[in-house]
């Protein structure tokens, strides 16, 4: 059967489809409202698929589908099928690891524990942690808290009744109130496990209004110390909450997501809202393969994170409502107040996860983080290929004196600080950067043009429209325009500037982008600077000298190399300048240094 008839073979209802190669391998698994629209979509060549996608869609041989109730259903069979197939051309989920719990064991005098394993014999579990660090830290709040059994032994009725096992070590410190020689009722350990349960369920609040109950009675029964117990627990209790990011309490088991994106993946976080407070939160990074959007990332985190954490909040903040129902669900897009804030605290971290990885990138692997980076320049800078040879021209004067511009060069988004080049201004008489920058970048690519040299794919100017207009300028007389990236960079806004366009451009301030493109001008302003410090050097050591006849430049750099200063050389004797410049050039020294 061709491929035509296959796709009208396909129903309009939801579910999910495969496409495979010939040799029957899953070459991608998607979902769809209607399978048979959106599978004929990608053989639609007005679609505007990207290369990715084009090539996909050359190698598909075969089409499945499976059929289900509700997108909701299909969202879910795709991440399952996904995860067990890893298609070549579908979002691989980078984090598949498995997360603690902690399980309130379904037995007798139940004991409290952190555990990797589900297992369905009628424990609780509470989590899934992201980190085991946060899970330790619920589990010694619950240990200071509550002194509960430790040991495995199966505290049977019958076995406590025969006294087959003795208290231990964690009876005598405190820690147990020993349940295994019956020193502690079953009604009053079950009373301690339903407020541990509150807590882990969030609702810490439940557990802080009955002990300050218990506190207050106690007292008023002079029970003094069993009252301090409570305050103590209740002090602990606080501080355990006060970790927590408390929002607003009528915000009640509500999920939060938000999702952010580079060139090369996506990153979904989670936080889970109970009673005001975030007790759970999550960043789930998956990578892109056919330049997936934000819409559909969204989604794939959604089931993934929902599915793996075991979540049935009724209520989720999004910061755009997905083209799909899930049952039972309602979408909310906060605009203002706690809620927004919720969504705002979810995209930083987000970011941050993002930023760490890009930093992990850059160590582990250099060559994949490179490529990202220049790949986001191009696209942020809307460049027509990839800038692997960046150049970033600076003009530096005092006063107008000494005029001087320096040109650094950047190969794969580092400094090849072999070719930067400094210029001295050779045709502009006074302080003209305009001027200079006309003469520079002529220069520049005119020698390079000569020798038959590659060109930038990118040039930067460290100044606002006039530096700009006037390199624009020399590239037109080179007959460059069109053939060359150029921009220009204001110091004050960092504004990023085109030429014959008047709106200059803003970056955002952490984007890789506009740091390259810092460190370039950085770079260029150093070592133009540098260049203009050690020419006013020169100068001011060199005047005293060469203004002794028969004293040229040369001979008064070998005179300070020697001495170190002009004034070590008026304090030498005579013999010792002789070794240096001769006999009768040395008393001729001596005698003008005196004199002046």
């Amino acid at each position: 059967m061709s491929l035509e008839a296959k796709i009208a073979a396909v129903p309009r209802k939801p579910g999910i489809y495969q496409f495979y190669d010939d040799e029957g391998k899953i070459l991608y698994i998607g979902k769809a409202v209607n399978l048979r629209s959106r599978v004929g979509s990608y053989f639609t060549k007005t679609a505007g698929h990207s290369g990715k996608t084009r090539l996909m869609v050359k190698r598909i041989a075969d089409i499945r589908f499976i059929v289900v109730d509700n997108e909701y259903d299909a969202l879910l069979l795709e991440n399952n099928l996904i995860k067990k197939h890893q298609p070549r051309y579908n979002v691989m989920l980078k984090d598949d690891k498995t997360y603690p719990w902690i399980c309130i064991r379904n037995e007798r005098f139940p004991r409290v524990f952190a555990t990797r394993q589900l297992l369905k014999d009628g424990s609780q579990y509470f989590g899934p942690y992201a980190s085991a660090k946060a899970m330790h830290t619920v589990l010694d709040i619950i240990k200071q808290l509550y002194p509960l059994r430790t040991c495995a032994f199966p505290l049977t009725e019958k076995n406590v009744k025969q006294r087959r096992y003795r208290v231990c070590l964690e009876y005598h410190i405190g820690n147990c109130l020993g349940p295994c020689e019956g020193l502690q009722s079953e009604e009053d350990y079950n009373e301690s496990i339903r407020e541990v349960a509150d807590i882990l369920k969030g609702d810490a609040q439940v557990v802080v209004s009955t002990l300050k109950k218990r506190m207050k009675q106690l007292a008023e029964e002079l029970k003094f110390e069993e009252a301090q117990e409570c305050k103590e627990k209740l002090d602990a209790l606080e501080k355990f909450r006060s970790k927590s990011t408390v929002v607003n309490p009528s915000i009640h088991n509500v999920d939060v997501f938000t999702v952010v994106s580079d060139q090369s993946a996506g990153y979904v976080n989670f936080l889970k809202v109970a009673n005001g407070a975030v007790i759970q939160g999550h960043t789930l990074q998956i990578k892109k393969r056919l330049e997936e959007t934000h819409e559909e990332l969204l989604q794939i985190g959604i089931a993934e994170i929902r599915q793996r954490f075991a979540s049935q909040a009724p209520e989720i903040l999004v910061p755009f409502e997905p083209e799909i129902e899930l049952p039972g669900v309602k979408w909310v897009v906060p605009q203002r107040g706690d809620k927004k804030k919720l969504l705002d605290l979810s995209e930083r971290n987000a970011k941050y996860f993002m930023l760490d990885q890009h930093r992990q990138e850059r160590f582990t692997d250099p060559s994949r983080f490179k490529d990202r980076v220049l790949e986001q320049i191009k696209n942020d800078l809307r460049l027509k290929e990839i800038p692997q040879h960046i150049e970033c021209f600076d003009n530096s004067n005092m006063q107008g004196t000494h005029p001087v511009a320096a040109c650094v060069v950047f190969r794969d988004g580092k400094p090849s600080k072999k070719e930067y080049r400094h210029f001295n201004i050779k045709t502009v008489v006074g302080p003209d950067d305009y001027a200079s920058m006309r003469e520079v970048v002529y220069r520049r690519y005119a020698r390079l043009m000569r020798e038959g040299q590659s060109l930038p794919q990118l040039i930067v100017i460290d100044g606002g429209k006039g530096q700009l207009n006037a390199a624009v300028e020399s590239l037109e007389q080179l007959g460059l325009i069109g053939k060359l990236a150029v921009i220009g960079i204001a110091k004050r806004l960092e504004e990023i500037y085109y030429p014959d366009d008047p709106v200059p451009l803003y970056l955002n301030k952490t984007s890789e982008s506009l740091k390259v493109i810092q460190h370039l001008r950085n770079e260029a302003h150093r070592f133009g600077i540098e260049h203009h410090r050690n020419l006013r050097s020169k100068n001011a050591l060199g005047t005293s000298l060469t203004d002794i006849p028969g004293i040229g430049p040369s001979m008064a750099q070998k005179l300070l190399r020697t001495f170190k200063s002009v004034k070590r050389v008026a304090e030498a004797k005579e013999e010792e300048l002789a070794e240096v410049v001769g006999p009768a050039r040395a008393k001729v020294i001596l005698k003008h240094l005196k004199q002046t």
